[in-house]
């Protein structure tokens, strides 16, 4: 099959990775079809910063109807899906689990009886995450680690991540899962901590605050860049053989030394601003986070090639240029 005549469906095609995969895929010569869920005023905004809205084709749709995804299938002839779609936000997964559970979960194996029922060659990428691990059974986890997932969120995916394989066994699906670590860029949602940091520097920094109220700053996470993490998506499903990866940068850092730098390159101490709130503990905390990318290296060539202190200096600056213009 010639590259040019590949074509992919993204669920979550408005989210920070879908944007990001979609805007690789164009350029890799796909035709691009997004699952676009109408649930709010302006979900395209990601499409219109990386200009590529007009590039690819909106289908409407949701992961919770099955009889449209089977429809949005028909429409599209994929033969690469790329389910990103889901209630990603941790905290939100205990006010809405049921929500999360029929989104994140059940969306993923409605997903795949959608492919199942009108083209089974059609090859599938599971966006799983290290959420699964939650209360960590190993210091750096890898695809061999059991999964403790603390929230409902965690639970959810760990539904979907099971049912990919168990698709990809039963039914002999090219099915995969991602297993990202944390993954941010200047598209990340306002809710998740890292934007929330560099949106408060830049606004901090501008005089439109003086303020960043945060929860447990002592929590370590894995961070890298999403654009990089997208390649990896990608390189999943042009294996001869479907297999489920890590991706992630291998080393961790902690919001506290996170908050140091977005500040520090603002010309900020970081500890004149940030206020410690319980609010913002999670009900369940995860302390740590640290991927084992071995796997993805030696199969996909894979490696994350952004480290941290340039991702976050490009998201302050993305933001910097966003609150200057409000």
């Amino acid at each position: 099959m010639k590259l040019a005549s590949k074509t992919a469906l993204v669920t979550g095609v408005t989210g920070q990775d879908g944007a990001y995969l979609a805007k690789f895929l164009l350029e890799k010569g796909y035709k691009v079809f997004g699952l676009h869920a109408r649930r709010s005023s302006d979900t395209l905004w990601r499409l219109r910063e990386l200009s590529i809205e007009s590039d690819l084709v909106l289908l409407d749709g949701d992961l919770t109807d099955l009889s449209a995804l089977i429809r949005v299938m028909e429409k599209s002839s994929a033969t690469e899906v790329y389910n990103l779609g889901a209630q990603s936000f941790v905290g939100t997964s205990w006010d809405q689990p049921v929500l999360t559970a029929n989104v994140t979960g059940i969306g993923a194996l409605n997903m795949l009886e959608a492919i199942r029922a009108v083209n089974p060659r059609a090859r599938f990428y599971q966006a799983s995450t290290s959420e699964m691990f939650g209360m960590i059974q190993e210091s750096m986890q890898s695809e061999t680690t059991p999964f403790y997932p603390r929230s409902p969120y965690g639970v959810a995916k760990l539904y979907a991540h099971w049912m990919t394989i168990n698709y990809r066994e039963s039914y002999g699906l090219h099915a995969s899962n991602g297993i990202l670590f944390n993954h941010e860029s200047p598209l990340r949602g306002i809710e998740f901590v890292t934007r929330k940091v560099t949106d408060a520097v830049a606004r901090i920094k501008l005089g439109r605050q003086k303020s960043l109220r945060l929860g447990n700053i002592d929590a370590q996470r894995d961070w890298g860049f999403a654009g990089d993490y997208v390649k990896a998506m990608w390189l999943m499903l042009q294996q001869d053989i479907a297999d489920d990866y890590v991706v992630a940068t291998g080393k961790t850092t902690t919001v506290r030394d996170m908050c140091r730098i977005a500040f520090s390159y603002a010309g900020l101490n970081y500890e004149k601003h940030v206020i410690i709130d319980p609010r913002f503990y999670r009900k369940t905390e995860v302390d740590i986070l640290l991927g084992n990318p071995a796997k993805a290296r030696e199969k996909l060539g894979w490696v994350a090639e952004t480290d941290l202190e340039t991702l976050i200096k490009m998201m302050v600056d993305a933001d910097l240029a966003r609150v200057i213009k409000e």
